[in-house]
């Protein structure tokens, strides 16, 4: 059973020649050889099994004839694309910079950091007031200049209209994609504002609840950029499936990341996409926020501008225990000091 490899993957760390456990080991050698293994079975396999990967519920975007032929392909070069990896790390984008209620000199600083840090991309969030998300994005754009790529952001806020005329009064500006233009359960909304603002990208993902809706998605030509969240839908196994989707219909995988312990997670994914499905990194991004890594014992390392590969053992989701001992509620030792706070405050 594919999810059985996973977890021997993910627990134990172990590697495709039985060496030192890495996440490399995990993910393109024992992940990778558990799936291509079932899936060169397929006849004799039964369906349920093929399903732990990416169910009969997506077989009308995805056949496993041409989910086994994928990954087939993900196999060739992998070793190469694994020391690239190890060498060079992944892409990251920052969106440090890019916050709700900074003023211009915050901006302007954090911008020409993530610049120096070696980020290649920023990113914005917007909708505040189109006025202020006009002069924003100039700041912005005159500090990081015209190669630096620079996305937006707005939280699901607009209504397709509203969205196109925000999207073109910000044009200007060459924002690379808007992300969460509107509902993510809007397919077809999506797929109107794409039609509207391009060559303005379209990308949302962040909050869409399974590999069902991602295949909407994809079907009707909505997004232009999957943005998969560690923790949003079914696991490791029904991301593995919209990387699959995604291979199928060429659109780029850049996962949504910031939370706590989102980015350590993700990156994983990230990796496996790159050296077993999709094989390249042009147009993929990480998302980095600088904060909360503290709290993790293998926390993400970004170097020029790429997370750098993680080689422990595991999903890189191991809190620290004085963390844990701190902010559990309600034992935690932060919240029972909160809670005594706020019992002082009504007694008085």
């Amino acid at each position: 059973m594919i999810f059985t490899v996973f977890a021997a993957a993910v627990i134990g760390g172990i590697s495709l020649d039985g060496g030192k456990g890495t996440m490399f080991g995990a993910l393109t050698g024992v992940l990778l050889l558990g799936v291509v293994q079932n899936l060169l079975t397929l006849a004799q396999v039964p369906s349920f099994r093929i399903q732990a990967i990416y169910g009969g519920i997506i077989l009308g975007a995805l056949t496993p004839e041409e989910a086994l032929e994928i990954l087939r392909k993900g196999r060739e070069g992998a070793e190469a694309r694994t020391s690239t990896l190890l060498e060079r790390g992944f892409p990251a984008y920052t969106t440090s910079a890019g916050w709700l209620g900074y003023d211009d000199e915050t901006l302007t600083r954090l911008a020409a950091e993530a610049v120096a840090d070696g980020f290649r991309q920023i990113k914005l969030k917007v909708d505040a007031d189109l006025e202020d998300d006009v002069r924003r994005c100039r700041v912005a754009r005159s500090v990081v200049g015209p190669d630096i790529r620079m996305a937006i952001d707005a939280n699901q806020r607009w209504d397709i209209d509203e969205a196109i005329r925000w999207i073109k009064a910000l044009a200007e500006f060459d924002p690379y994609w808007i992300e969460e233009p509107t509902s993510p359960d809007d397919i077809l909304g999506h797929a109107a504002v794409r039609k509207a603002v391009a060559p303005v990208k379209v990308a949302t993902g962040e909050h869409v609840q399974n590999r069902v809706v991602f295949k909407q998605l994809l079907q009707a030509g909505s997004v232009d950029i999957v943005q998969i969240d560690a923790a949003r839908v079914g696991g490791v196994n029904e991301n593995l499936a919209i990387l699959l989707l995604a291979a199928k219909f060429g659109v780029p995988v850049c996962p949504h990341a910031g939370g706590v312990g989102l980015c350590e997670l993700v990156q994983h994914l990230s990796m496996y996409d790159y050296v077993a499905v999709a094989g390249t990194t042009e147009d993929r991004v990480i998302e980095y926020v600088d904060h909360l890594h503290d709290h993790f014992l293998d926390p993400v390392m970004i170097r020029q501008g790429h997370y750098t590969a993680p080689t422990a053992p595991g999903f890189s989701a191991a809190m620290r225990p004085e963390s844990i001992a701190r902010y559990t509620y309600p034992g935690g030792t932060f919240w029972v000091a909160d809670l005594a706070a706020d019992k002082k405050g009504q007694a008085a």
